[in-house]
């Protein structure tokens, strides 16, 4: 390891999550993933119906029954991990499709149930036309430690339709900016492998995120699983999936244009193994994880040498 990339300490060339927990809490942290009962405006007839292409229930496999107070959740959830990590911190992630879309009063109270059940901190998953300015207000002064999760996806408009993502990234400005006014911790989303895409649009978002100066990122591949409308163009023939080795290039190319001291908080994906159609390949993160850092070694690359700054 050298000076060239001081964020990480498991030799990695880009800012690991596991650095900036170390850090900021001083210990193991892990998410207990909640589902709040929300839906999206893109689901329920707002802007769109169906959600994007390839929702599957907005990550839900991974959370408790939604019909479970948020505090039965969270012990669940901190039983789960105890039992593996004793003294590890938990992060209530309200995960599950857009937790800011609702009324300030049921986002004040989802908030502070959690952290009157002993949350160490606060991961709020939504998307950046969710927000207001009175919600913003609202998490900037909350009494633990926050990040708010923006999916963005990709960058390009017209992909955005392609996907039925119902908001353009204008509209994806304006609430991301919202939150970096208040100097809210802000963490977003992106997907490798969205239909249409070629590995120039690719970069071409993780470029235009890079200006932004994000606090936190998460590079997603494209899963296809059973029963969404990606499965359905799939299964037709209209869409091919990122082969394993295309991914990593792509990845370990995007890295590059993200500044050094935005941490990437994810680098691949997890899809529902029983609903997983493809690419059967991602089962396997242990060995994509190590293709990202084997292609990094060998090109002697990391994370933000070609980010430009102002």
């Amino acid at each position: 390891m050298t000076n060239r990339f001081p964020y990480s300490e498991d030799n990695k060339r880009y800012h690991t999550l596991n650095f900036h927990n170390k850090r900021t809490y001083e210990r193991k942290m892990f998410k207990a993933v909640i589902d709040a009962g929300l839906t999206c405006p893109n689901i329920d007839g707002t802007k769109g119906t169906g959600g994007c292409i390839f929702c599957d229930g907005g990550s839900g496999y991974f959370t408790n029954e939604k019909t479970v107070p948020i505090y039965e959740q969270l012990t669940l959830e901190r039983e789960r991990i105890h039992r593996k990590y004793q003294d590890a911190g938990i992060i209530a992630y309200f995960q599950v499709h857009s937790n800011t879309y609702c009324s300030l009063a049921r986002l004040k109270g989802m908030i502070e149930e959690a952290i009157e059940s002993g949350a160490d901190g606060i991961s709020v998953a939504t998307r950046a036309d969710c927000l207001s300015e009175e919600k913003a207000d609202y998490l900037s002064g909350i009494s633990v430690p926050l990040t708010v999760e923006l999916g963005l996806q990709s960058a390009c408009d017209d992909t955005a339709i392609r996907i039925n993502r119902c908001h353009s990234y204008d509209e994806f400005l304006k609430g991301y900016n919202m939150l970096k006014e208040r100097r809210i911790r802000t963490c977003v989303h992106i997907i490798d492998g969205l239909p249409g895409e070629y590995r120039e649009k690719m970069m071409w978002t993780a470029k235009k995120l890079g200006e932004l100066r994000p606090d936190g990122v998460k590079i997603h591949l494209l899963h296809v699983i059973e029963g969404t409308r990606l499965a359905d163009m799939y299964n037709r023939g209209e869409y091919t999936p990122l082969g394993k080795e295309e991914y990593i290039d792509i990845v370990t190319e995007q890295l590059r244009y993200l500044p050094p001291e935005t941490v990437i908080e994810r680098i691949t994906g997890d899809g529902d193994k029983h609903k997983l159609i493809a690419p059967l390949w991602s089962m396997d993160k242990i060995s994509v994880l190590g293709g990202i850092d084997k292609l990094m070694k060998e090109k002697d690359i990391y994370q933000g040498d070609l980010f430009e700054r102002d």
